[in-house]
């Protein structure tokens, strides 16, 4: 698929809310709601590939050590929406310039196992080549793969996975040394379930 494909597949496409009585009380917080996060996903294209743009956190950070992950976080009080958290963050972790972000849509909420979050995800098409800067307190480099090479036999897996008195399926995503698991490869599976429409 090309990026003007996807932007037309993106255009109006529905996406899926979490439910929260459907969720497990160890996931809530002590008002009994679901704690708020937002990523952006950035993606380019080049030479007729999309390529999506993610982060290596820090291996001594307390949560999500060592994980590829997209850029973004918690929704704080100054945040407009989840949109604005989500560009605020890739900023602060990439250097990614709001103004320059092409929002073409947002896919389903997912939740973060390990720390019981409710994940809003924005897709977002960004220039290339980006001048991209790591934050370094948190971000141990920028990773960039290829939606063709995750798409390819053998690069994605599921196995279940007990948290919080709940089975869930965890998707994972291998490419090389690297590994990209949990909500962040969730998302990319929606990403990548994308077919373009005529």
């Amino acid at each position: 698929m090309t990026l003007s494909a996807l932007r037309l597949a993106m255009a109006g496409r529905p996406w899926r809310s979490l439910d929260p009585a459907a969720i497990s009380p160890g996931f809530l917080d002590s008002p009994g709601r679901l704690r708020e996060a937002a990523v952006l996903v950035p993606i380019y294209e080049r030479d007729g590939d999309i390529r999506v743009v993610m982060t290596r956190r820090r291996p001594d950070l307390r949560l999500h050590p060592g994980q590829i992950s997209f850029p973004g976080g918690r929704i704080e009080d100054g945040d407009a929406d989840a949109l604005a958290a989500a560009l605020r963050e890739a900023h602060e972790e990439v250097g990614l310039a709001p103004g320059e972000v092409e929002v073409i849509g947002r896919l389903s909420e997912a939740l973060v196992v390990m720390t019981g979050f409710r994940l809003t995800p924005w897709v977002g098409v960004v220039p290339y080549p980006y001048p991209w800067r790591a934050e370094p307190g948190e971000v141990a480099e920028i990773v960039e793969l290829s939606l063709e090479d995750l798409r390819r036999p053998g690069a994605h897996r599921t196995e279940m996975r007990e948290a919080f008195g709940m089975t869930h399926r965890v998707h994972f995503y291998t490419l090389g040394e690297d590994v990209v698991w949990g909500a962040s490869a969730l998302i990319l599976d929606e990403l990548l379930s994308i077919r373009e429409t005529r």
